[in-house]
């Protein structure tokens, strides 16, 4: 594949959609296309009322225009913001996305919050805070916030302040890509996953877990020095990881293996 460069002068859905061709999804212009008479349609719903022009929002989008949560949830197509806009379907990120940039043409801020395994929204209308489910546009109170912490990390985990804090658009589109990665990974197209890895350590090349990630997926593709690279990474910058004896004992195992060329 190209090497595609990120940078932290990204934007949306621009950057989500040339993402999406790059890794050999989705072509950019038809997603585009889609977006602009989006973008254009949406401006109809403009009222004075605020509260008002948000649930109109909601109504046209999940009503009107179908959007929906994708049956396959954790496939690289719900994942993929270009799939997303073409056929309608999507994970809580990509829905999020086009949400958010879809309130923006009615001058309505919508934010995304990263809960550990689900996006959500945030909205700050006349100084009320709400939280919506871009799944299907419900309004979420904090024990249903806490409830979606708990499902992921456990019934021990507690809701924090920084659970709740409005998500960069660096991160956002970073957790994009990690979710693109894991539908690579599930339907075994391992050399996007590869490169979806790439594109995470450009931008956080501190995350020795993205090494130890790429690692696992460089032997699926018989690139054992690549691996047993990432793996020694790992140990040398994590020695205290609860993982650590673990990953030693895989770079033993692949130290016996040998390199296949591709």
């Amino acid at each position: 594949m190209a090497k595609y460069l990120l940078n932290d002068a990204v934007s949306l859905p621009e950057t989500a959609f040339e993402l999406s061709e790059h890794l050999g999804f989705s072509l950019t212009k038809p997603a585009m296309w889609a977006w602009y008479e989006m973008a254009g349609s949406v401006l109809s719903h403009y009222v004075v009322d605020q509260q008002a022009r948000l649930t109109g929002l909601f109504n046209w989008f999940y009503n009107d225009l179908g959007f929906c949560v994708r049956d396959n949830y954790f496939s690289v197509e719900a994942a993929d913001l270009s799939y997303c806009v073409l056929k309608r379907q999507g994970n809580s990120t990509t829905l999020s996305i086009l949400l958010i940039l879809l309130a923006k043409q009615l001058d309505i801020t919508l934010e995304a919050i990263l809960l550990p395994g689900n996006t959500v929204l945030r909205s700050q209308l006349n100084d009320v805070v709400k939280y919506y489910d871009p799944l299907t546009g419900k309004e979420l109170n904090r024990h249903q916030l806490h409830a979606l912490v708990r499902g992921e990390m456990g019934n021990a985990a507690k809701l924090k302040p920084s659970h709740l804090k409005p998500a960069t658009l660096k991160r956002l589109i970073s957790r994009m890509l990690h979710e693109l990665k894991a539908g690579c990974i599930v339907n075994q197209k391992f050399e996007s996953a590869m490169e979806c890895c790439n594109l995470l350590l450009q931008w956080h090349p501190d995350d020795v877990h993205l090494n130890r990630e790429r690692a696992f997926i460089a032997q699926q593709l018989g690139c054992i020095k690549v691996a047993m690279s990432d793996l020694q990474h790992f140990i040398d910058l994590s020695p205290h990881d609860p993982v650590i004896e673990l990953v030693k004992i895989q770079l033993k195992e692949l130290s016996q293996h040998t390199e296949v060329y591709h």
